[in-house]
Order: C-alpha cells, then structure tokens, then sequence
C-alpha cells in the first residue's frame, strides 16, 4: 500500500527508539523506502549499523559530514521524501520543532522541509502532560503538524499513563492515511464494521461474534488508495483505523441511520455482522432468576441495512460490496444473498468453526460479482482488504 513512496524517518532519542527497528521493517513490507536519520541521543538506543541494515539504506547522522552534503545536502534530503516521520518525537524534539530551532541535522531537515510532517510522541508521563509540552503541542498543531498517539501505559520508568509511543503499525496506518493520494482520490466511501449489540436489559445483549479486524483492514486500505472514508462501526475488539471519519454505533437501528446520514457516497462496503435479530422490547431493568424459571424473550427483526442501500432509487452508491459469512454451501448461500439483497459484489467466506478464520489474524474469502465468482487464497486480513481495495478502485476509475 506504500508502493514507491519515499519516507524519512528521524529517530529521536529515548527509549521507544527500539520501536524504530520494527516500524523500519514493517514500512518495507508495504513498498515503502525508508531513509532513517538518527540523532545523536538515539544512537544510545539503536545503532547506525541495524538502523542501516533493516532500512537498506545510508543512515544519516550529522548536519555537517561534509560527504553528504556534497552528496546530497540537508535541503534535498529534507525535500526528497514524501513523508517526514519522527518517531519517537520526544519533548525536547517537539520543543525544537515549535520554537523553529535549527541546531543538528534533524531540527534542520523539519525546518527546511516542504513536505508533510508526521510525529509520534514518546516521553514520560509527566514531561507529556506538562504545561510546555502541551503548549508545544498545539503550536505544532496549528502548523499542519500531523499526530499519532501517544499511547496510554506502563512507561520504563515505572510509571503508568499517556505517553508510549503509539505502535509500529499504528504509525503504518498513519502513514497511509497522510500519503493518500491515490486511484481512489476524491472518492467518498462508506464501510461498516464490526459487530451490533441488541440490548436484551441493561447488563445483557445479543450480539454476532466479529472483531472488526476486516472491516478496520478494508477502511484503511481503501485510505490509504486515497479515498475519504466514513466509518460506521460497531462495539469492535480492534481500533478504528486513523484517517477515516469514525462514527460509534451499537445497534442495527443506530447503524441504519449512521448510514442513511452518510449518503450518497460512491462506494459503500458492509462488512458489519449485524445481529439479525432484536429483543421486540428490551427490558428497562436486569432480568433476574426467580421461581417462575426461565423468562420468555420475544424478538424482533432488524432492519436489513445492505438491502436498504442496495434497493435505493435515489442516493444509491455506484457500487455496493456486501459480505457473506457462512458455514455450509458457502458459495451457493453467497450467490442467492447477492441477488436476493440487490448488491453488486458479495464476499463470501467461511466461518466454520474449524477454519479459525472469526476472530482471527487471516480470512480465505470468494468474490462475487454478475460474471461469476472468484476465489482468492487464504492470507492475512490486511492482504484481503488490500485486493477488495484494488478491485473497488479499478471498479470505480
């Protein structure tokens, strides 16, 4: 999803520049080139020579080795890359940023650069909520610097709270969503994930078993293809993606209209597990165990949110991607919930439980169109999403 896109990566000096390694190698794995810059402070942490060795690349260290300047000067390296990432961003860099300081090679290249800016802070609690940070914070904000994290959590130091360095591929996901800018530019695409919860009283629910990881894969995928994507999900186990406009929902009915509000859009992908089934009056209080046994739950039906959209004569997205988990006659149950909804494609996958694929890290899905169908082979959820966003874009280009 990083294809050809050139990323500079200033390491800054704190112990999160560990973190830097992993996020080096996952940038690669997604196309990326990453040119890694290190301060003198982070190189108490991590070594030029497996900074260099994960990246494939030079490592630059110092704003005057007159080598590199005749190579490739501080401007042109700061103007070369698409992205700048600062990861770890620590205090005294982000106080540097703000104050406009130019005094080693890594403040020069964040002065000199005209490219977009993306910072990942990591600092002790206390330095991340003291008045100067957050000052320096909202400076950098009003510059067009871009944010990811930090994290809340158990610091090295002992102490507990905001301030860990967001994740290697947390900041992947922010990455992608700042360099969006591809086939899908200026396409508005709407996504639901994630499962809904029917309340049965104040403390019970019905409820589909869904992460939401597929959901979350396909909204940063089709972000990072340069689309503006609205996000309806569900009570999910993962994090929405960065990048996406994220709308909470917890009920079918809550999602319906979350959906309705978004129209018209050009794309629209439901890869929500909505309960199909509600209670036909939740009780307002918790049921409890009594002498008159088990109590008797009357349900109702949920709105069918895919065939709605699919069936609209006004607002209808050019194209409607639908998703099918089932356990038996998966290709068959598919093809007749494509034609019954009204949908354009329907993804089918097999959720049995002995395939381990709900809930889990990779999906093996079918894709369904009026030309007939095609199998993909089993692999990771982010490589599914990767080809559903592929194959949306050239749908939609």
């Amino acid at each position: 999803m990083l294809a050809g896109k050139r990323i500079l990566l200033i390491i800054g000096g704190g112990i999160a520049a560990f973190k830097s390694l992993d996020l080096i190698r996952r940038l690669r794995e997604r196309g990326a080139t990453v040119t890694p810059v290190l301060t003198s402070a982070a190189e108490e942490f991590v070594t030029p020579l497996s900074t260099s060795a994960l990246s494939a690349q030079k490592v630059y260290r110092d704003l005057f080795d007159l080598t590199d300047e005749a190579e490739m000067g501080h401007i042109e390296l700061s103007r070369a890359a698409d992205l700048v990432v600062v990861a770890p961003a620590t205090a005294d860099l982000m106080a540097k940023m703000a104050g406009g300081h130019a005094n080693d090679l890594a403040s020069t290249l964040l002065m000199a650069t005209d490219k977009p800016v993306l910072i990942a802070p990591a600092m002790n609690v206390r330095m991340w909520e003291h008045p100067a940070t957050q000052r320096n914070l909202k400076t950098l904000a009003g510059d067009g610097i871009l944010l990811v994290g930090p994290d809340e959590g158990d610091m090295a130091c002992g102490e507990y709270g905001p301030g860990r360095m967001s994740e290697p591929l947390a900041i992947v996901d922010a990455v992608e969503a700042a360099l969006k800018d591809g086939p899908l530019k200026g396409k508005h695409i709407l996504v639901t994930s994630g499962p809904t919860h029917e309340p049965i009283d104040p403390v019970r629910y019905i409820a589909n078993r869904s992460s939401g990881a597929q959901g979350t894969a396909i909204a940063r995928a089709l972000s990072a293809l340069g689309a503006e994507v609205t996000f309806v999900t569900g009570p999910a186990d993962v994090p929405p993606p960065l990048g996406v406009n994220v709308v909470n929902v917890q009920t079918a009915q809550q999602m319906l209209e979350a959906v309705q509000q978004a129209l018209p859009t050009d794309g629209a992908i439901f890869a929500a597990a909505v309960a199909d089934w509600r209670m036909k009056s939740a009780s307002d209080s918790k049921l409890k165990k009594d002498k008159d046994g088990t109590p008797v739950l009357e349900f109702a039906e949920n709105p069918d949110i895919l065939a709605t959209v699919s069936q609209l004569t006004k607002g209808r997205p050019e194209l409607i991607v639908g998703f099918a988990a089932e356990t038996d006659q998966v290709i068959e149950n598919a093809t007749a919930k494509r034609k019954r909804k009204g949908c354009d494609w329907i993804i089918a996958n097999d959720v049995s439980p002995e395939t381990g694929i709900m809930g889990g890290s990779e999906n093996a899905v079918t894709l369904i169109k009026d030309s007939g169908a095609e199998s993909w082979p089993r692999m990771t959820k982010d490589q599914v999403a990767s080809r559903i966003a592929h194959a949306v874009a050239e749908a939609l280009t």
